[in-house]
């Protein structure tokens, strides 16, 4: 039952969202409020560059037909699948709640997660390591390339090439740098992970704060009712369900091996709260953004409750496994 209830860092948000809701952040203390959390995600974007190893993504590049399918299913099969969202009327599906859903389906994979759910299944460790992190360096340049497209291909604005030089400049830069540091000072910060997750989530925490105050002062919670966003849970599982399958059986059908169905599984049907919040306020600034990161910081929840049942069933399954081997061996003459 444990495995259903949300974590703690889903808690902090949704505490953030009443926080918001309540006290918004408004006038001189939004300013201020914003140059603070323009820095923190540029310090975010720092301590995941100084983090990953040069030698993993080297190591990881080798298995280059794994990668290549996890990319495809993140910046082309779930952006497909998005677009076919918009057959449904604004009379069911709001058009300010479609556009979060359709920007949630651009975004990169997660890193984190998809990774411990890899190592929880069983799964090429290895490889996810690197497929999550390059999804997240092609996330930089693919989704706000992405959201110009589909936005403007709907007629929906939102986007500007003026966007993807702030994201070069805030959330690419110091990548680069924490990179050009990593041989230094990687160690030292992979060791102190624990230390650091304040400034992971707290980066995250701030700028969901600030959406939703600028969201709330702009009547978010007058404009969308409860139904809508019923509507908005059943289409992120209806897509995470979709994903799942196509990863699931589309690797088998491509004749991946066990371990590597598990990550590209994992890694191919999550979406990153962590690196789509951030982009949300830089890709969308100016704008509120509280109905474009709602669909994704619900999809967060979901993904991880349903991964982590489908990580303890690969689990069990790949015992199971261990356990007939081991007997076979023992009945086998010597």
């Amino acid at each position: 039952m444990r495995r259903f209830l949300p974590d703690t860092f889903t808690i902090l948000l949704v505490c953030t969202v009443i926080l918001a809701s309540l006290l918004p952040a408004s006038g001189t203390f939004a300013d201020y409020f914003g140059v603070a959390t323009n820095l923190a995600i540029a310090l975010l974007f720092f301590l995941h560059g100084a983090r990953l190893s040069s030698d993993v993504v080297i190591a990881g590049l080798l298995h280059w037909r794994l990668h290549l399918v996890i990319l495809l299913t993140t910046f082309a099969i779930f952006p497909l699948l998005g677009m076919g969202l918009s057959l449904i009327p604004d009379s069911i599906l709001p058009r300010p709640l479609y556009l979060g859903i359709l920007f949630l389906c651009v975004l990169p994979s997660t890193v984190q997660s998809s990774i411990a759910f890899t190592s929880m299944a069983a799964g090429n460790v290895p490889a996810a390591i690197c497929s999550a992190s390059a999804s997240n360096i092609f996330g930089m340049f693919l989704t706000p390339l992405l959201v110009g497209l589909l936005f403007s291909v709907g007629g929906h604005g939102g986007f500007s090439w003026d966007a993807l030089e702030q994201i070069l400049l805030q959330l690419l830069a110091p990548f680069v740098a924490g990179q050009i540091l990593q041989p230094w000072i990687g160690n030292w910060i992979r060791a102190k992970k624990k230390v650091l997750m304040p400034v992971d989530r707290g980066s995250i925490l701030m700028v969901v704060y600030l959406a939703f105050s600028t969201a709330v002062v702009e009547g978010l919670w007058h404009t969308f009712s409860v139904r809508d966003i019923a509507v908005v849970v059943v289409l992120d599982m209806l897509l995470l369900a979709i994903v799942l399958m196509l990863t699931m059986h589309g690797s088998r059908f491509l004749g991946f091996n066990k371990a590597d169905e598990i990550t590209i599984t994992f890694c191919g049907s999550k979406k990153s709260l962590a690196s789509g919040v951030p982009m949300a306020s830089v890709i969308f600034a100016g704008q509120s953004i509280g109905a474009i990161v709602l669909p994704l910081m619900l999809f967060h929840q979901i993904q991880l409750m349903v991964c982590a049942v489908i990580a303890q069933k690969y689990a069990a399954a790949a015992a199971h496994r261990i356990t007939e081997e081991e007997a076979e061996e023992a009945a086998s003459p010597a």
